[in-house]
């Protein structure tokens, strides 16, 4: 069994933040909007929340997608908050996306706050992410939807490699090895399926999605 190997939990240099969002996440994000609207539907005038938004390439294809969207994201990458301002300026989405520094496992907002909170990709750099879980948990407001998506671990070192091989074969070595270190970090589904169920949630709402992504789907009862 492939055991977990952390990597940094914060990209808090501008290069780290700019060689990230050169790769092309595009495919893996549209996929991540589509399922989110399949879901939750069309917007229904409240604020989601996109915990560890990174350089913002989701929240900016969620509002492409639904005029009526606004998207607070959050991160506690500096740098990352930085491109994200200026991806969404340059998108024009400034008027319906706005950040905020904060950490996944304690962020400042009441209770049931938010319409949505969606996360792609963010827990693998978490050293323990029950707390983060159990904070956007929290903050789903009544008949929202929560919709957490991130890599899943492969079983040995064989399966890693052909994975990297599969989706980053084009990719700058850099950037390969990013991936690579980023499947090393991140959790098998049973070691999901059992934060979740601490949580007192379903455990079977937490599916493999691809070949490599787990997706854990909820919506909190009205």
């Amino acid at each position: 069994m492939l055991p977990r190997v952390l990597e940094s939990e914060v990209m808090d240099r501008p290069e780290e933040a700019r060689e990230y969002d050169a790769m092309d996440h595009s495919a893996v994000n549209l996929r991540f909007v589509d399922d989110f609207l399949a879901v939750h539907g069309p917007g229904r005038g409240g604020e989601l929340l996109d915990v560890g938004t990174g350089p913002a390439r989701v929240p900016i294809a969620l509002c492409r997608a639904d005029r009526h969207f606004r998207v607070l994201g959050v991160d506690l990458a500096g740098p990352m908050l930085d491109l994200a301002r200026r991806n969404v300026a340059d998108a024009e989405l400034s008027d319906r996306i706005r950040f905020a520094r904060g950490d996944a496992k304690n962020l400042p907002f009441p209770d049931g706050r938010f319409e949505a909170v969606v996360s792609n990709t963010i827990i693998h750099h978490i050293p323990d992410p029950a707390p983060a879980l159990a904070e956007m948990v929290r903050l789903l407001a009544p008949g929202g939807t929560l919709l957490v998506r991130d890599l899943a671990r492969p079983a040995d070192v064989e399966e890693l490699d052909k994975l990297v091989q599969l989706h980053a074969a084009n990719e700058p070595i850099p950037a390969r090895n990013l991936f690579r270190d980023s499947l090393h970090a991140s959790l098998r589904l049973d070691e999901v399926r059992t934060m979740v169920a601490a949580l007192g949630l379903p455990a079977e709402g937490v599916n493999l999605t691809s070949d490599r992504h787990w997706t854990w789907t909820w919506s909190r009862p009205t």
